[in-house]
Order: structure tokens, then C-alpha cells, then sequence
């Protein structure tokens, strides 16, 4: 996914972004995974659709997450989107993100649905023809896999995948 582009259609005015950053999640036997050991519960559901579908949810109650199910259906494999470089309507992400600077207005999970207008409304639906869709983007090099961050469990695990960024 990293180099895709990202694009949203939601809150009025559409905005594009290259995704550079993200973090895998491994389902059934990944004890990090929303999907760990077939847990199921009000929230997750759409965790367990086929590839190709969002799986939205609230972290700490507070930020909307954003992953892209990567299946097969019934494994509950996602992928969070961690953060992308925004590409089109940087002054409509700028005022939902409420004027931060360009280098902090999408490099973290939260922050990029913030900006990029992605709630609940989108969990379960499909990416393709939906308000929020991922494009090919420009090819981009892996610079790091890292472990994955701000989890408790299974943090070590090098499923943090970060593209080397121009410039």
C-alpha cells in the first residue's frame, strides 16, 4: 500500500494523499489484531469482510482509525493506515486539522481521519466506489520496517512498514 494514494471525498471537498506509512495486523494469531484468537464484538465486525473492505474504529475512544482489511474473509487481517503526505486540498486538511503545519497534518492515524474527514460512516464499506477509495500511486521505496508502535502487545513484531520519502 505504500505509494497509493489515498482519496477522500467526504466533508465536502475532495482531498488526495500518498500513503507512507503503515502497520500490518495479522488476525487470528497476531495478539495485537482487533481479530486475535476469532474475538468478536459489537465494533469489529467488518474486520472479518473480504480484502478490499475499510474496517474503521475508534482508538482510546478518542481518534478514528482507518485500516484496509486484507483478508482472507473471516481472518480479520488489516492494515492500519498510519500516515500519508498530502498531494491535493492541503488547505481543506490544514483547517480540519485546525492550521497545523504541513509536516503534521496527516503523520499519525488519528490525525490522517481527521483530515481526511474518515469516521464510523465509512466501516464495512468497500474501498472501490466508496467516498474514501486508494488509487495506484508513484512507486516508492521501502526505507524502514520497524516494530509496530503505540500497542501493548505484540509490539516488537517488525510489521511497521515506512516509505522513503523525496526530499
Amino acid at each position: 500500500m505504500l505509494g497509493a494514494t489515498l482519496v477522500s471525498r467526504l466533508g465536502g471537498t475532495e482531498v488526495h494523499g500518498r500513503i507512507v506509512e503503515t502497520e500490518a495486523y495479522l488476525g487470528y494469531q497476531d495478539p495485537a489484531s482487533h481479530a486475535y484468537r476469532g474475538r468478536r464484538y459489537a465494533g469489529n465486525g467488518s474486520i472479518y469482510l473480504p480484502p478490499g473492505h475499510w474496517y474503521v474504529y475508534r482508538s482510546y475512544g478518542i481518534h478514528w482509525c482507518a485500516n484496509v482489511v486484507t483478508g482472507p474473509a473471516g481472518i480479520g487481517a488489516a492494515v492500519l493506515l498510519r500516515a500519508v503526505v498530502v498531494l491535493h486540498g492541503e488547505e481543506e486538511v490544514r483547517r480540519r486539522r485546525h492550521g497545523v503545519p504541513s509536516k503534521h497534518l496527516a503523520d499519525g492515524p488519528g490525525k490522517l481521519c481527521q483530515g481526511f474527514a474518515i469516521d464510523k460512516g465509512l466501516d464495512g464499506h468497500r474501498i472501490q466506489g466508496s467516498a474514501v477509495e486508494l488509487l495506484p500511486g508513484e512507486p516508492v521505496a521501502l526505507a524502514r520496517v520497524t516494530p509496530r508502535i503505540g500497542i501493548a502487545k505484540a509490539r516488537e513484531w517488525p510489521l511497521r512498514f515506512l516509505a522513503r520519502c523525496p526530499g
